[in-house]
């Protein structure tokens, strides 16, 4: 893998695992987390007298995270042949895969935010319902992104699969941050564990730089514009709070020549994972998204990352920072904060332990030039999506979501509603 040395969370968290102990940790984004958890796991199963059908279970946020961990698991494990599967399921009740049914050491189960996907509730129902399907000699689970994971969403079915997989194993919880619901998770799940914590509990790298720009809402588009000019050929990660927000200012960027392609959840996998290889490639150099990519992923070679809109939870923010400055390289992050957007930025500062992040300032007729360029390329845009259908396949999707609402149980009703409502 060409790693010379541990990371720092590495070094000591792995001679606790080893010595058979659950372990907590939390450390920086970038630092090292899933071969902390992979490398033990992969060295049990290589003492392992017998490899059972199911040797360990990771739990991870996202699709693309997942498909990220099981890359490392079998990169990793590939001098034993270590087989990994990764597993996610849609709206509908889908079959377990055939190659389940045969047995794998390792697998990662998707969810997400999105009540349109699955939950672990999925794995949960194949535990109980489907034949031959088993975890009773699982060794080894594994909550990579915990906090987020034990949230209000989730948390429930997290609880019922914790009751149904064997209580004699291993257990790792994992993040950049954490709350207390992971420590009440820990008296529940955890025997005798250990907590690595190579960071304060909100704490940024040494390496990033951080810089914010107060701007007028009416004018945030051209003061992005502004910064991605100052930073051509650079890989930029522009984090916005709506899916539809990143297609429509992907679409604009491109009609002023800019390489950007955007992801959200509402895409298909292939092109999620089609647009995430062409970022990884530079094909594109701008990836417009939304919090989907902010947890786990990491993307070589990211340069920058711009919150076009700033996050109203203080640690999304430590998370889309997250994405650069990985692994002791140097990293920059943007903040464009308009006059709504105040409140939230300021109690970032304060979450982060009150230092201030500088401002820059721009030459007003500057930003009276791109705003010119800006509203002709967004007139086209809009007419652009207007004439693909975009707003009314939009809208079908919400009505649809409405309706699964209305079939739902009535505990869960509301929450849906105001998760299709976000979207």
């Amino acid at each position: 893998m060409g790693w010379k040395a541990p990371t720092r969370i590495q070094a000591e968290a792995i001679p606790f695992a080893l010595q058979g102990r659950d372990v907590i940790g939390v450390g920086q984004t970038g630092s090292g987390k899933t071969a902390a958890f992979a490398l033990p796991i992969i060295q049990a199963l290589l003492e392992h007298e017998h490899r059972p059908r199911f040797f360990a279970c990771v739990l991870a946020l996202t699709r693309e995270l997942a498909i990220q961990i099981a890359k490392q698991f079998e990169a990793l494990g590939s001098a034993i042949s270590l087989q990994c599967s990764v597993v996610w399921w849609r709206s509908s009740r889908a079959c377990l895969p055939e190659h389940l049914r045969k047995g794998f050491d390792s697998w990662q189960l998707w969810k997400e935010w999105n009540s349109r996907v699955g939950t672990p509730g999925r794995l949960l129902d194949h535990l109980t319902n489907t034949k031959g399907f088993s975890f009773n000699k699982l060794k080894y689970l594994v909550l990579d992104e915990a906090d987020d994971l034990l949230k209000v969403d989730f948390q429930k079915a997290v609880d019922d699969i914790l009751n149904v997989i064997p209580k004699e194993r291993r257990t790792f919880l994992f993040s950049a941050t954490m709350t207390e619901k992971v420590k009440k998770l820990r008296r529940a799940c955890l025997k005798n564990p250990v907590k690595v914590e190579v960071a304060s509990k909100y704490s940024l790298v040494d390496t990033l730089r951080q810089d914010l720009y107060v701007v007028p809402a009416k004018y945030k588009d051209c003061y992005l514009i502004h910064v991605l000019n100052k930073m051509p050929g650079s890989m930029i990660m522009v984090f916005v709070r709506t899916c539809e927000s990143t297609r429509l200012l992907a679409l604009m960027l491109r009609n002023l020549r800019f390489k950007a392609i955007s992801i959200s959840g509402q895409m298909s996998q292939d092109k999620r994972l089609g647009a995430l290889n062409r970022f990884r490639t530079r094909d594109c150099n701008i990836l417009v998204c939304t919090d989907v990519a902010s947890r786990g992923l990491d993307i070589q070679g990211v340069d920058v990352v711009i919150n076009y809109d700033f996050p109203l939870n203080s640690k999304d923010y430590i998370h889309r920072v997250g994405r650069t400055a990985r692994a002791g390289q140097s990293g920059y992050a943007v903040s464009l904060v308009n006059q709504f957007e105040g409140e939230f930025f300021k109690l970032t500062e304060q979450f982060l332990g009150g230092e201030e992040i500088p401002a820059r300032k721009v030459d007003a007729d500057e930003i009276m030039i791109l705003h010119e360029r800006k509203y002709d390329s967004k007139r086209i845009t809009l007419k652009t999506m207007n004439e693909s259908g975009y707003h009314k396949r939009m809208h079908r999707r919400m009505e649809d979501d409405e309706e699964e609402v209305e079939e739902a149980p009535v505990s869960s009703r509301s929450r849906s509603l105001k998760k299709s409502r976000r979207r």
